[in-house]
């Protein structure tokens, strides 16, 4: 499961992980503190955001060439462009200096710290776990433009590449906002089998908008029924999917993809 419905709304869960981590950690240490008669939900908040911020620049900083003629879009926090460790690190340096000066607090604090801490490995340790039972490139049957049967084996048989499988529809605006950057890194990368699969569209309206927005891509395929994005679990459109070579699924990133989250993703190859 890639990502998960929460009413109209979708998300990935490595987005929704940290929501949940937060909010533990803000009861725990209203709970403690209120025993204590210490507040600690402004300092977890504090800590929140220098992690987000940290996180942010490390991104940025990690994939600065990417962003070099597009300063704008490092501001541009829709691509779920974050570096996690370094905002960890960060967030953790600051709450053991809070820690350290103010004793009044350590005990909810740190409970709280340690409470969202644990949430969040847990629940990851789980989804992990789920995801590894289905890392397998999916079998299911597409149809090409033409109106021929495919699917993802036949497209990738004859390369022996790496794949990544974007799944998209015309009615859905960052999918429409990063085609340009899929379509460069088509382009760019000719030793990666890009596929493009629209969810629940017809051949017609699919090339009218291929035509009208001037685009040149290969691989484009119709999921008519969005068998494709059930089977992997994604609830979101845009999803993009990384397949390395032995069509195991190394790396998915749910939402709009810019140069640099898109280079994160392919970098993923180079360690395989």
């Amino acid at each position: 499961m890639l990502s998960v419905s929460i009413g109209p709304f979708a998300t990935s869960f490595d987005r929704l992980l940290p929501v949940v981590a937060v909010l533990v950690a803000l009861t725990v240490g209203a709970l403690l503190g209120r025993r204590r008669g210490v507040a600690t939900g402004g300092t977890l908040l504090n800590l929140v955001w220098i992690g987000i911020v940290v996180a942010r620049i490390g991104f940025v900083l990690r994939y600065m060439d990417e962003y070099r003629d597009d300063w704008l879009g490092a501001l541009d926090i829709r691509d779920g462009g974050f570096d996690v460790a370094s905002g960890l690190v960060a967030a953790l340096a600051a709450a053991a200096w809070i820690l350290w000066r103010t004793p009044a607090v350590r005990k909810p604090l740190g409970a709280a710290l340690l409470a969202g801490g644990l949430s969040w490995g847990s629940i990851a340790g789980v989804v992990t776990l789920i995801e590894t039972q289905s890392r397998a490139m999916p079998q299911v049957t597409l149809q090409t433009l033409g109106g021929a049967r495919t699917d993802l084996q036949a497209l990738s048989a004859n390369s022996g590449q790496p794949m990544v499988v974007n799944l998209w529809a015309t009615w859905c605006p960052p999918c429409r906002r990063e085609m340009p950057v899929l379509e460069a890194a088509q382009q760019e990368h000719p030793d990666i089998n890009f596929v493009f699969a629209n969810q629940g569209e017809g051949a017609a309206q699919i090339q009218q908008f291929i035509d009208e927005s001037s685009l040149t891509l290969d691989n484009v395929v119709l999921d008519r029924g969005g068998a494709l994005g059930q089977t992997v679990g994604s609830m979101a459109l845009p999803t993009t999917l990384f397949y390395d070579a032995d069509g195991r699924l190394v790396n998915s990133h749910t939402g709009e993809l810019s140069r640099a989250t898109l280079a994160r993703g392919l970098r993923r190859f180079d360690n395989q």
